[in-house]
């Protein structure tokens, strides 16, 4: 097993300034730091004593990093995390990223300093030393939702939602109701999730003789601001949609703002749905159509396969389908939903 002398060496820096940097030290600069976690994870080095720890001991203590907190997706799937990993003795400890890949290094690094016993993620974007790292020195791990593809990640399992039958499913919703310029609000590219929607939606319309213009591609963060200012950029086009899609709920939200915001009406003036359901998007006026995803199997099988590692029994990736709700945002008759 590497030393940290051998982390020093490659990155041509003190064994100091490796352990400064290990312990979130503010003195250090961040190119620095940056190649010192860069050969923190080429070596896959870990601190002996916790790694011959998380080898030996149970702590019966799960690490659950998550992109954002504040996304009710999210909320919802701790929440599912923590209820199944109580069924089964085990307790969990929460970090969130919030979108930011350093906070997202952060907190794995902190949960496999304190002895966790496996780790959970849904990681902020396609890059993170110490996930490698982690996923290197033998530490029990699962992506939920999201994923990171590469080497020395590839062995892990993947939980998540394909949601591609459900996005073709609100395209021919949105085709039936008349609508024919769509645009979607799409997450970071960075992401599995916002290359993914993108690439469905894309497909969908294809399928239904449309073409996906680039006009009607906006780059958002799953987060309400980009939904916000994508959403005044289609507005202001010379042939502005007629039906917005936004990958996520937030970026709805945000969407709904900003169509507000200059007099327009939902669906009256352009439509509007969302990927990710959550329970308050029946209280909008109007109703929010969404693709809602299975959030709570998604936590309790993510729980499982990752206790199945923990307990030294091989654990296979789940793939589960996601559904369309329609309720009013879109132009349906008064009263719909499904």
């Amino acid at each position: 097993m590497p030393a940290i002398k051998d982390v020093a060496r490659r990155a041509g820096v003190s064994v100091a300034t490796v352990s400064r940097v290990l312990n979130d030290h503010p003195s250090v600069r961040l190119d620095t730091r940056e190649r010192v976690l860069a050969a923190v994870a080429d070596l896959g080095y870990r601190p002996n004593a916790v790694a011959r720890s998380l080898r030996t001991d149970q702590t019966r203590t799960l690490g659950l990093v998550i992109s954002d907190v504040l996304n009710p997706f999210f909320t919802e799937l701790a929440r599912s995390v923590e209820d199944a990993a109580r069924e089964l003795d085990y307790s969990v400890i929460i970090g969130n990223a919030d979108e930011r890949p350093e906070l997202q290094d952060h907190h794995v690094r902190t949960l496999m300093d304190r002895r966790i016993d496996g780790l959970l993620v849904s990681p902020t974007d396609g890059g993170s030393p110490m996930m490698l790292a982690a996923a290197r020195a033998g530490t029990p791990m699962v992506f939920v939702d999201r994923w990171i593809e590469g080497e020395g990640l590839d062995a892990v399992p993947v939980i998540r939602t394909d949601g591609r039958g459900a996005i073709r499913d609100l395209v021919d919703h949105l085709c039936g109701l008349g609508h024919r310029r769509l645009a979607i609000i799409a997450g970071p590219a960075a992401t599995t999730t916002g290359r993914e929607r993108v690439d469905a939606f894309r497909s969908a319309l294809r399928e239904f003789g449309l073409a996906l213009s680039e006009d009607h591609i906006g780059q958002g963060d799953f987060q309400a601001d980009s939904g916000r200012r994508v959403t005044a950029r289609f507005l202001d086009l010379p042939h502005p949609p007629d039906a917005i899609f936004a990958a996520d709920n937030l970026m709805a939200l945000g969407a709904m703002d900003e169509i507000r915001a200059r007099g327009l009406r939902v669906p009256d003036d352009v439509a509007l749905a969302a990927f990710d359901d959550i329970p308050w998007f029946v209280h909008t006026d109007p109703p929010i159509t969404a693709v809602a995803q299975p959030t709570g199997a998604l936590g309790h099988a993510a729980v499982r396969a990752l206790i199945d590692l923990v307990e030294g029994r091989p654990a296979e990736s789940v793939t589960l389908s996601a559904r369309l709700v329609t309720r009013r945002s879109c132009g349906e008759p008064e009263g719909s939903k499904q």
